[in-house]
């Protein structure tokens, strides 16, 4: 197990512009010290003693004005993961924690044992063997909840990231104290930076930043972190609102089980232990399919009007209630799960609905109805049958 906490950052950020001291003048003749009087040559008069002048006081430059209304701190996070879906789990972390204005205080990693197969060990690096040992998710749960309590986290692409997080401290029956992420891609957008694209080496490459191990949590925490201070001065000379986005931890969870006549999965000797908290193997299965819809697309919600057995609802963004969830009870209420939105979608349920996701901003495209997680919950209790629309 490898785990990091330094106070200094032996590779550190950047910082601002350092002081550079004044020259002293150079002293005339070969002899001379620093603020003599000159030598005077042969035959020359002699030389009138001038006391040298006193030092002028140089006041430090007043640092540039800050906005008010930006947050006090920030904690920018990587994770690598077993894999991208919801049931996958998060195999390293790491924190880097900023100031209000971007500069490192300290940084954080750890690898975590997933209790299952790694994933994608050629991207991340970390093998069965070498996560054996690595602490649990609910063992570091505590750790690193005080490392992101009352800053706002900081990722690229954002959503993935705190979505990953959620999950796992939902299933360590814990929380984390977070109450708005920034996505550094969004932010990006909003600067107008000349990227061609908008991934990380992109991004970091336009600053001058050097990648030393890329899909390493610590190493691509780092390089973020170099990443956004450069950003974050400049919408701060901009005055540039952040785009700050809610987080929403997991209020209902649902572990994952295995299917009738299905045998439940249970890791292997090299990928470690299962400890008696329960937390187990749960939350890996394959992905299941939905039942088709049996009843026809009645339209759109209407405004004020109530849920309609056959209307399609597309789901996009944090929720308080475990997604899978959310999609089970859209599902025995008789609606259509959608995975994108078209000019069919009678619905999307988003808690953002001013996010940059696709399904958002192609509802508000096609315009279709936009309700929060509370609303779709209030609709769900009393869903008009099919039959009744026409009655």
């Amino acid at each position: 197990m490898t785990m990091l906490d330094n106070r200094t950052d032996p590779s550190p950020v950047s910082g601002g512009p350092r002081a550079t001291p004044f020259p002293t003048p150079p002293a005339t003749g070969a002899d001379s010290e620093p603020g003599a009087a000159p030598v005077p040559e042969t035959g020359a008069a002699p030389a009138t003693s001038v006391p040298a002048p006193a030092p002028v006081a140089v006041p430090a430059p007043a640092p540039a004005p800050w906005p008010a209304g930006y947050p006090a701190g920030y904690a920018v996070v990587d994770v690598e993961t077993t894999g991208l879906g919801r049931d996958d789990r998060i195999v390293s972390a790491a924190v880097y924690r900023l100031d209000a204005r971007g500069e490192v205080q300290d940084h954080w990693y750890t690898p975590v044992n997933p209790l299952r197969d790694p994933g994608p060990v050629w991207i991340h690096g970390l093998t069965g063997a070498m996560l054996a040992e690595a602490p649990l998710f609910p063992e570091i749960a505590g750790e690193l909840a005080e490392r992101l309590a009352g800053r706002v986290l900081v990722a690229h692409n954002a959503v993935f990231d705190w979505s990953m997080l959620a999950r796992e401290f939902a299933r360590a029956q814990t929380t984390a104290q977070v109450e708005h992420r920034l996505c550094t891609i969004v932010l990006a957008k909003e600067l107008r930076l000349p990227l061609a694209n908008h991934k990380l080496e992109t991004l970091a490459a336009h600053y001058g930043v050097v990648q030393r191990r890329a899909h390493h949590a610590l190493d691509d925490a780092r390089v973020l972190a170099e990443a956004f201070r450069p950003s974050l001065h400049l919408a701060a000379a901009a005055e540039l609102p952040l785009p700050l986005h809610a987080c929403r931890p997991l209020t209902e969870w649902k572990d994952s089980a295995a299917r009738p006549g299905e045998e439940a999965a249970v890791p292997g000797p090299r990928y470690g232990r299962v400890s008696g908290s329960g937390y187990g193997n749960s939350g890996w299965r394959p992905a299941r399919k939905r039942p088709v819809c049996p009843y026809p697309n009645p339209g759109r919600l209407a405004a004020d009007g109530p849920l309609v057995q056959g209307m399609r609802v597309a789901f996009s963004g944090d929720t308080g209630i475990d997604r899978e969830l959310l999609e089970d009870r859209a599902t025995d209420a008789g609606l259509h799960v959608a995975s994108s939105v078209s000019r069919l979608t009678s619905l999307l349920v988003t808690n953002d609905p001013d996010s940059f996701t696709t399904k958002a901003a192609k509802a508000r495209q096609v315009g279709t109805p936009v309700i929060d997680e509370a609303r779709f919950a209030e609709l769900l209790k009393a869903v008009r049958p099919a039959e009744d629309v026409h009655g």
